[in-house]
């Protein structure tokens, strides 16, 4: 956000604002700008991280826990247990024996994903394992200390290892955040591997699954989906899941503010150092984004919308697709088998 830009959004230079970033030092520089143009401005003190950090130590860690599970178990039962369990029934996500690493990033979903599981693992009517993995790729200081903090809060036991991924990714020029993606995938896969696990447990949701659709069209030319399930290609018997795949975001906010609970929003490297013009990081937060936004305002008239998007990757007719590709690859063209028809 630039001084012009907040300008354009304040009109009124009596009204007073607060501005705030990670840390505090870029609101603060802002702040001061704003101030010399006549506006009543203030920086938040050691910014968003700074402010979680006391709003956690405040919190009573034994009542706020049973708050939490009890949440899980009655209050949003329906909205979250209820559709994780069916993803992992409807899916085929997990078996007697499995070990998973559930993979925790220290946001809304991955911190909730790894309480369903946990839920799961007391009520399960066959064996299996969790291990609740922490990758830090280079993470702040108080990204980690609230990391570390909320599973306290939360009694996740995790198992925390490091990687300096976000200093070998932060020189590169084109699709940082692609290459950063499959570098913290491949460490995921290489950790939970050692540490005896078949699967990896990843937290994307419903609205994450129904935005990729509509990314992958709008942006990729191509028409497909997020699996909920993917085999590794590089690690051999390892595979991925995504056992939150039924569950809506908006439902993981309620339950999140429900509870009081605060989680880090981006812990990326990249946006410590980025501007609203000036990043070098690629686009694809803003394209999400984008989608995300159409996608409300079409819902907004319709709310079969977002089901619609979902269904759309169960309900695909190959006899009316121009070309589509199989399980290896192969391109296969309509015209191909026109004569047979």
């Amino acid at each position: 956000m630039t001084v012009t830009r907040l300008k354009e959004i304040v009109k009124d230079k009596s009204k007073e604002i607060c501005l705030y970033c990670r840390n505090g030092t870029t609101s603060l520089s802002l702040a001061e700008e704003m101030r010399e143009e006549g506006f009543n401005a203030k920086s938040l003190k050691g910014g968003y991280n700074g402010w979680l950090r006391i709003h956690l130590a405040d919190m009573d860690r034994e009542e706020t826990l049973k708050k939490i599970e009890d949440s899980i178990t009655k209050k949003f039962h329906r909205d979250l247990f209820t559709p994780f369990v069916k993803a992992i029934t409807t899916y085929d996500l997990l078996s007697p024996g499995d070990k998973v690493a559930v993979c925790i990033s220290g946001g809304k979903d991955s911190m909730l994903m790894a309480k369903l599981f946990q839920q799961l693992h007391r009520h399960s009517k066959f064996p299996f394992e969790l291990v609740y993995l922490v990758m830090d790729p280079g993470y702040s200081r108080e990204n980690r200390e609230v990391i570390e903090r909320n599973a306290k809060i939360m009694n996740i036991p995790i198992t925390v290892f490091e990687t300096d991924i976000f200093e070998n990714v932060f020189t590169i020029e084109k699709s940082p955040c692609y290459i950063c993606a499959r570098m913290r995938r491949g460490h995921l896969y290489n950790q939970a591997k050692s540490l005896g696990c078949n699967k990896i447990a990843l937290g994307h949701h419903y609205d994450d699954v129904i935005e990729t659709i509509l990314m992958g069209m709008l942006y990729g030319a191509q028409m497909q989906t997020m699996m909920p399930k993917v085999k590794s290609s590089n690690f051999e018997g390892m595979e991925l899941i995504r056992p939150m795949y039924l569950v809506r975001e908006k439902d993981i906010k309620a339950w999140r503010d429900h509870n009081n609970l605060s989680f880090i929003q981006c812990a990326c490297k990249f946006t410590d150092y980025c501007t609203s013009e000036g990043c070098k990081s690629s686009n694809t937060g803003s394209k999400r984004k984008q989608v995300k936004e159409l996608i409300a305002r079409l819902s907004a008239e319709d709310p079969q919308i977002e089901q619609n998007i979902f269904k759309s990757a169960e309900n695909v007719n190959l006899s009316t697709v121009i070309a589509y590709k199989d399980r290896k690859g192969v391109r296969h063209w309509f015209n191909d088998d026109w004569e047979d028809q």
